[in-house]
């Protein structure tokens, strides 16, 4: 049941105080936001399940007034005018089109840009986007946004790029104030053709542009029908311009003068005069006109607005008088002419008669006021219209290409098919442009369609259309004569009189009659064109096609001082010619037909615009117009062709050129290698890529692609390419750089683990150097391992102890070279003498003898005494290998200290590089010492061998065991234990190094192809021929044979017996399995090779000498075979022959490769041990050194080094290079007892998505398959399934 409104509010209200309470807390997601907006209508209309104008027109009422203005019909884009800001062209929205194709992003006029500037880019080709509809649709306004995304989209950091971008973009207001102006249909109608070509360099950057301009409307300068205005410029002049030109040009607002006030429409809502006039200015800048120039442009105005007050009174003659003569003053002033020659020129004109062909006499006519009003009009006109051509060949001069132009996209914007109340030969004209364009529609999209498809002999059903050639041809053709013709061969013949003329031409379209397309209705003519019935009125036809100022008026200008308007008119007619100058349907003849030229050399883009009313009303929906419009594009004819047709089309080299990476038969390493024709790569290409056999065909000289889904998901199979050799080639440098940064580490780690150790060692030598080989030696002092290190208490390391000596000696900063433990010989009252534990340090100064006592329960110490190091006289030891030392200070209260130290010769050799050697060390059997003052003492060494340890003091003599020979040296440094060394890097593309020097498995490559050269271009300079591919299986035919023996001689003995065939077990395949990259692909009863066994399901295996994974619920193993009984031996040589050496036993050669090295596959040997990098160094990874780890770890290690571990699936161990540069394939479900495996177990073939970890790994030859974005089919995985399955059914 529906809730009530009360208990709607009280629910929301409810909720505003919860969510009021609650202002901290982060609201919940609601899933209904995750559902996009609903599609109104469809988007394609070739989707409509009814084609006809009806359903057309439906589905478009039904998009407009959702706010869904694009619609298409394949390619071309369908716009109804919203009459409103939708608000879909801002930055944001021009950025979700940017590199999209048009089925990935909603239909907009962006995606028409992006698909022209992406084709120009990818297949060189220039692009041209032809806008076509009413006058109203929006054609202007969809040229500006194509602008608007070309320039957005091109890049370019260049400054001269940027400022082309700017000055195509400044076209648009500076044209618009020039050829825009306000209609009954439109409130900025495009009165000229404008053909705007914008021109890149190889890089797709804008370097230039170019403007054609086509019949500009120079009529409406003049006069204009009830609220109409004249073209915007006159309006932004005369409200906004400043004080300076207010004052310069008698400038007055625009109500004042009659051009642009008879017509009642000074304002137009929307438009705002001043706002756009200093846009004008502003683009004038960015176009680059100085401010001259500018200044001139506005004097031709200012003429222009002065000329229309000019007004005529008639005499009593009949003739015209100029009723107030300071208007024409004021215009002569701008001109810069003489006041009266304007008058002249303004009221007469000269009529020169002509006897046999020779010149007569000359009289000044007077112009009654019709003919004066008439000159002075068409005065206006031809400033005006020159004026426009000038502004254009400016622009164009300043987006002069300034490099080589690559290609081009055009954009047309031209006035659209215009029926009038009273329609005249502008609108003949405007409407015959128009059929021109709806027949190069025809022509492409329908007409050539069809007749390729007979040419190419493809299968097609033929669609009934209008072809409009016999309109076109009603209009221009010369025989039969057309309306152009007519009209000319009238102006020729009645060139006097417009009246005259006008008859004429009515008489001559009585030849026209028979054409079904026209009927002469008397001073009327009605022409059925494609877009409806459009009746012309004669008169003044004539006239209008003449186009030509009389010669009073170009002499008065040429007569004036300004030397930009004498510029304006740099053609002047011959007055001697005998040829007749070009008429204005001459003219547009000839534009239309360059037009057509160009855009026929371009890739055409259509947008096709509908005006929905014509009230310019946002919620008004005229169905009726519509319908009709509807009807006259041609819109159900193009829904049937685009649904029966292809899509995409071109020739086999091009589809080659542009698609062979896609395919591992036709590139390899990104080089082109296919040895046959275009067409059979061609077919190569689809077929590998997955692509149904019903969605393209091959012609006799193009491929056809039928749904344009299809092509982009090619395009965007190519692109995987391309990122997947970026990433290759990132993955190759990352792996360079690591291998870099830890061959660096691993040197700084050895220099700092051996810097210091080197120098202990130095001083460690010094010390055998003092001792002379007078002394024995410990066992442990001559360990190569042995440093002198000095500070052995660590006190400059402040440890707890080290601080506290520190402290006890008052060292303060000062630094210790030596500390150790030691004993001190103290004598006894009444006692003999007894060792004592003491702290020995020595400094740079001193050598201090520090004590620790208890004393009051606690622990004391203090130095018991210092010895400056200038009061040793020597240093005596004796000649055994005791640990006794004497440091003989000479006559002194206290004695020489006995000291007894383990670390004595080294104590000894600081004290002496610290004193630069003045003491001098004895050594001798007795050694000799001051006990007090004078008083001399000696000990002696005796050796006991009865003495298990150190040595015993007892009473002056001191027992010791032997030691090493005095003579003896330190050992060198032990080198040590060999462990696994960790390998430097890891990764596909780089291999890790090793101790071995046989290559691994997967360095036996297949042969590189040879590059081919791409379909019409060039053959390569050499043609390097593919090896050929051998076997990597040693045979017993592989062997060489030994040559046959010459005539006459013994027979050579019998080969030596063939060596014994290793023991290894052989698997038998029990299915057939298609393995992709790193696995092994097996046919039924295959035989394969055991090389390890994996717990994780997967078995490495060889098959013909290449190695690769196989899952081992596949295989079973093949009984071996019972051995053979060992041959007899052969019978002894003949005597006096000489037996040749046999070769040692081994495995048969390998066939050779080409004309070097022989192939061998070979795998790595597990007992092979590593090679120390440096001696002395721990672990790379820092574990514990190899002989520090514990059994289990040891066991572990060894396991683990049979094989690479990543190269096994499913390794729970660290990755390391793969076999075959393949990721391991996932874990084979078991499959059932006596059946074939499930299709499940096996591994998706060319590009599904694997389970593996990781980013998704690229397939050989091919491109990796990224996600697919959320809520969208990726139509390159599908048609990967297709290729999948349809592999399986054959």
């Amino acid at each position: 049941m529906a809730p009530s409104k009360k208990a709607g509010k009280k629910g929301a209200a409810a909720t505003s105080k919860k969510a009021g309470g609650a202002a901290g807390k982060v609201a919940k997601a609601d899933w209904k936001e995750g559902f996009k907006k609903k599609q109104v209508g469809v988007s394609d209309m070739t989707l409509l399940t009814t084609i006809t104008n009806e359903a057309v027109n439906e589905n478009l009422e039904k998009r407009w007034k959702n706010g869904e203005i694009y619609t298409y019909i394949g390619s071309v884009l369908i716009s109804v005018n919203p009459f409103r800001d939708l608000g879909i062209y801002t930055d944001e929205v021009l950025q979700r089109y940017k590199g999209k194709n048009r089925l990935e992003v909603p239909p907009h006029v962006f995606a028409i840009a992006e698909s022209a500037y992406y084709n120009m880019n990818a297949y060189h080709e220039n692009q041209c986007v032809i806008i076509s509809g009413e006058s109203g649709a929006g054609k202007t306004e969809a040229a500006k946004r194509i602008m608007q995304y070309i320039a957005a989209v091109s890049g370019g950091q260049d400054s001269s790029i940027q400022e082309i971008k700017d000055m195509v973009l400044a076209t648009n207001p500076l044209l618009e104030s020039f050829g825009c102006a306000k209609t009954l249909r439109n409130n900025n109608s495009s009165r000229h053709g404008k053909y705007l070509e914008i021109m890149f360099n190889d890089h797709g950057e804008p370097i230039g542009a170019q403007i054609t301009n086509y019949l500009l409307e120079k009529g409406r300068v003049v006069g204009q029908v009830e609220n109409e205005r004249n073209f915007h410029i006159f309006y932004q002049f005369t409200k906004a311009a400043s004080d300076e030109q207010r004052e310069a040009f008698g400038l007055q607002t625009p109500e004042a003068y009659a051009y642009t006030s008879l017509s009642n429409c000074l304002d137009v809502p929307g438009i705002d005069d001043a706002h756009d006039f200093s846009e004008t200015i502003k683009a004038m800048q960015v176009i680059g006109l100085s401010d001259y120039e500018q200044n001139e442009i506005f004097r031709m105005l200012a003429i222009i607005l002065w000329l229309g007050n000019v007004q005529y009174s008639e005499k009593d003659d009949g003739n015209a008088d100029i009723a107030d003569t300071s208007v024409t003053d004021f215009v002569a002033y701008l001109m810069e002419v003489d006041a009266a020659q304007v008058q002249r020129a303004l009221t007469t004109k000269i009529m020169e008669t002509q006897r046999g062909g020779r010149r007569g006499s000359v009289y000044d006519v007077p112009l009654n006021p019709a003919q004066a009003s008439a000159g002075r009009d068409a005065l206006a006109k031809a400033i005006y219209n020159n004026l426009f051509e000038w502004i254009v060949s400016k622009i164009n001069i300043s987006m002069k290409p300034r490099t080589a132009t690559a290609q081009l996209i055009g954009i047309l914007d031209i006035f659209g098919f215009e029926i009038f109340e009273d329609n005249s030969f502008e609108q003949l004209c405007i409407n015959y442009v128009n059929e021109k364009l709806q027949q190069i529609f025809i022509e492409l999209t329908l007409k050539t369609e069809q007749e390729e498809y007979v040419r190419e002999q493809i299968k097609w059903t033929p669609i009934k259309y209008f072809n409009n050639k016999i309109v076109c041809d009603l209009i221009e053709e010369k025989r039969p004569p057309g309306i152009f013709a007519a009209l000319n061969d009238a102006c020729a013949t009645a060139h006097a009189d417009p009246t005259a003329a006008d008859n004429s031409f009515v008489q001559r379209m009585a030849a026209l009659s028979s054409n079904p397309h026209f009927e002469a209705r008397g001073a009327q003519f009605l022409v059925k064109h494609y877009a409806g019935d459009v009746m012309y009125n004669v008169s003044g036809m004539t006239d209008k096609n003449k186009d030509v100022l009389v010669k009073d008026l170009l002499d008065l200008i040429g007569a004036s001082g300004n030397g930009f308007l004498q510029g304006l008119f740099p053609d002047r007619p011959d007055p001697n010619s005998k040829k007749r100058p070009p008429t204005a349907s001459d003219r547009i003849k000839a534009s239309a037909g360059a037009l057509v030229e160009n855009l026929m050399r371009a890739q055409p883009s259509y947008i096709r615009t509908i005006k929905p009313n014509q009230n310019r009303s946002a919620t008004e929906y005229d169905t009726k117009a519509v319908l009709h419009q509807v009807k006259y594009l041609g819109l159900q004819e193009n829904i049937r062709v685009r649904r029966a047709g292809f899509a995409y089309r071109n020739t086999f080299e091009k589809m080659v050129e542009r698609f062979y990476l896609l395919s591992p038969a036709t590139s390899y390493a990104g080089e082109y290698i296919w040895q046959g024709d275009a067409k059979t790569a061609c077919e190569r290409i689809l077929t590998d890529t997955g692509i149904a056999r019903e969605e393209w065909q091959m012609g006799v000289t193009k491929a056809f692609i039928k749904n344009p889904e299809t092509l982009f998901a090619l395009e965007t199979m190519r692109d995987r390419y391309w990122h997947n050799m970026a990433g290759r080639i990132q993955r190759a440098w990352r792996n360079y750089m690591r291998y870099k940064h830890e061959c660096a580490r691993r040197i700084q780690r050895f220099w700092k683990n051996n810097k210091e150790s080197i120098e202990y060692a130095k001083i460690r030598d010094y010390g055998h150097q003092i001792l002379a080989g007078r002394k024995e030696r410990r066992r442990f002092s001559l360990l190569g391992y042995r440093r002198f290190m000095g500070d052995y208490l660590d006190i400059n390391g402040k440890s707890a102890l080290g601080e506290e000596l520190a402290e006890a000696c008052g060292l303060g900063r000062e630094k210790v070279t030596f500390s150790a433990r030691g004993q001190l010989l103290v004598s006894k009252f009444g006692r003999s003498s007894k060792p004592s534990p003491r702290f020995l340090v020595l400094t740079e100064k001193a050598l201090y003898i520090v004590v620790t006592n208890a004393k009051d329960g606690q622990t004391v110490t203090s130095v018991e005494r210092k010895i400056p190091l200038i009061t040793i006289k020597s240093i005596s030891m004796s000649n055994l290998r005791d640990d006794w030392m004497v440091f003989n200070l000479g006559p002194t209260e206290e004695g020489d200290p006995i000291v007894s130290c383990v670390f004595k010769t080294e104590l000894t050799t600081h004290i002496l590089r610290l004193t630069q050697a003045s003491a001098s060390v004895q050594i001798g059997p007795t050694i000799s010492y001051n006990k007090k003052k004078e008083k001399k003492a000696e000990i002696k060494f005796i050796k006991d061998e009865t003495v298990p340890r150190g040595d015993v003091y007892k009473s002056h003599t001191v027992h010791v065991p032997s030691g090493e020979p005095p003579t003896s040296q330190s050992k060198p440094v032990p080198r040590p234990k060999e462990g696994v060394v960790r390998p430097i890097t890891q990764g596909k593309l780089l291999r890790k190094g090793g101790p071995s020097d046989r290559p691994a498995p997967s360095a036996v490559s297949r042969p590189k192809p040879a590059a081919q050269p791409l379909p019409g271009k060039s053959t390569p300079a050499a043609a390097v021929k593919p090896p050929s591919a051998v076997s990597s299986t040693p045979s017993a035919s592989s062997a060489p044979r030994a040559p046959p023996p010459p005539p006459g001689r013994a027979a050579a003995p019998p080969p030596p017996p063939p060596p014994p065939e290793p023991e290894v077990e052989l698997y038998k395949a029990k299915y057939p399995f298609q393995g992709q990259e790193g696995e092994m692909s097996l046919e039924k009863d295959d035989i394969v090779e055991l090389v390890e066994k994996d717990n994780n399901g997967w078995w490495l295996v060889k098959k013909n000498g290449v190695e690769a994974w196989a899952p081992n619920n596949y295989l079973e193993l093949v009984p071996p075979k019972p051995k053979a009984a060992a041959p007899p031996p052969p019978p002894p040589p003949p005597p006096a022959a000489k037996r040749p050496t046999p070769s040692a036993p081994g495995a048969p050669a390998a066939p050779k490769l080409g004309g070097g090295a022989a192939l061998k596959s070979v795998s790595a040997d597990p007992s092979a041990k590593p090679v120390a990098v440096f001696p002395g160094m721990a672990a790379g990874n820092g574990s514990a050194a190899p002989w520090k780890k514990t059994a289990s770890a040891h066991a572990a290690e060894s396991s683990a080094d049979s094989t690479p571990a990543a190269s096994r699936p499913g390794s729970s161990l660290a990755p390391k290079p793969p076999v075959a540069a393949k990721p391991k394939p996932p874990l084979a479900s078991k499959p059932a007892v006596g059946g074939a495996p499930k299709v499940g177990a096996k591994p998706p073939i060319p590009a599904a998505a694997r389970p593996a970890a990781g980013a998704p790994k690229p397939k050989a030859g091919g491109v990796a398959k990224p996600a697919p974005i959320g809520g969208q089919m990726d139509l390159a995985a599908v048609l990967a399934r297709r290729a999948q399955r349809l592999a399986e059914d054959e």
